[in-house]
């Protein structure tokens, strides 16, 4: 009887125990403020070839992949008809983004946010779809840890708004997608964790609407990471003690 009851009580222990949710972070828009350079990026890789769009529809399309960004507006355009190089395009926009003139600037309390995660023993990783060259010269504005995980657009088949780049951030962290919180800017970061059961948080800072993201699928939406690190106590995670 007691045996049983040492068992039973054991059983319970487990079942009561909570585990804290691993954050998967985007970076261009999310924590570093860079959303609107790319929009100027790809609007002089496209102008290079004769091909003019708005730049609001670039920018409606910022967190897909080039490839997808790319074949979208470009049916939307009588370029969509003539046979153009992608790569050639996605090159030029890497070109552009590099030689940016402005400062790449981290976003408000994106560092102080994973610090406080890397102090609560909270997993976390970085998943972008820009390349590792790109990520590269973004993380520099970031102190990092040695073994942070680090996924690009170079590491899976397909970019988003596939969830192939937060799938493989999570198995690196060895953590089911069902058991993380996707954070990003775009709709799209949005669609990519509901497609793997994700909890997806949404930031404004990337220039996408409260009402845009809530309507793909954020459970919660923030200004920022400051911000989302004001009110962490919604994903689970305890907060900074007054």
């Amino acid at each position: 009887m007691n045996a049983n009851l040492s068992k039973l009580e054991a059983q319970n222990v487990k079942t009561t125990q909570s585990t804290q949710p691993a954050i998967l972070f985007d970076l261009d828009g999310t924590l570093v403020d860079t959303a609107y350079e790319h929009v100027r990026a790809w609007s002089a890789a496209l102008q290079s070839a004769r091909i003019v769009v708005p730049d609001w529809k670039i920018h409606r399309r910022i967190g897909m992949s080039g490839q997808s960004l790319l074949r979208q507006v470009l049916r939307e355009t009588d370029a969509g008809k003539r046979k153009i190089n992608l790569k050639a395009l996605e090159k030029k926009h890497d070109t552009a983004f590099s030689a940016s003139p402005r400062k790449i600037r981290l976003l408000p309390g994106a560092q102080e946010l994973l610090d406080y995660l890397s102090g609560q023993g909270v997993s976390w990783a970085i998943a972008t779809t820009g390349n590792k060259q790109q990520a590269q010269r973004l993380l520099k504005h970031l102190s990092l840890p040695k073994n942070a995980v680090v996924v690009t657009g170079d590491d899976v088949a397909q970019a988003k708004p596939s969830p192939d780049i937060f799938l493989a951030a999570a198995e690196r962290l060895s953590v089911p997608m069902e058991n993380c919180v996707v954070v990003g800017d775009s709709v799209w970061d949005m669609l990519a964790a509901g497609r793997r059961r994700a909890l997806g948080v949404g930031f404004l800072a990337g220039g996408y609407s409260k009402e845009e993201l809530e309507q793909s699928g954020a459970f919660r939406v923030y200004s920022d990471a400051a911000d989302m690190l004001v009110h962490i106590e919604d994903l689970g995670i305890p907060g900074r003690k007054s």
